[in-house]
């Protein structure tokens, strides 16, 4: 399943959370999501798995990827392959 590493104060997360829902994605069944606010355990994932500290941050399997951009085409493109 789809991790979205997020913090609820960052408008690029919630970019990307609408962008999910748009897609018809569905939390819980396609992705979760991960709060990484500062100082959360989320955010020691965010830094152990991508080497730095941005939100949101997307791990599915071994792709790990910054930029809401980026994670919205990956969206949109595991949606065509589902």
């Amino acid at each position: 399943m789809i991790q979205l590493y997020v913090s609820a104060r960052c408008p690029f997360c919630q970019k990307v959370l609408a962008a999910a829902k748009k897609l018809g994605l569905k939390e819980g069944k396609d992705f979760s999501t991960i709060d990484a606010a500062p100082g959360t355990p989320g955010s020691e994932v965010v830094v152990r798995v991508g080497g730095d500290y941005m939100v949101p941050f997307l791990i599915d399997g071994d792709t790990s990827m910054y930029e809401s951009d980026d994670i919205i085409v990956y969206l949109k493109k595991s949606m065509s392959q589902a």
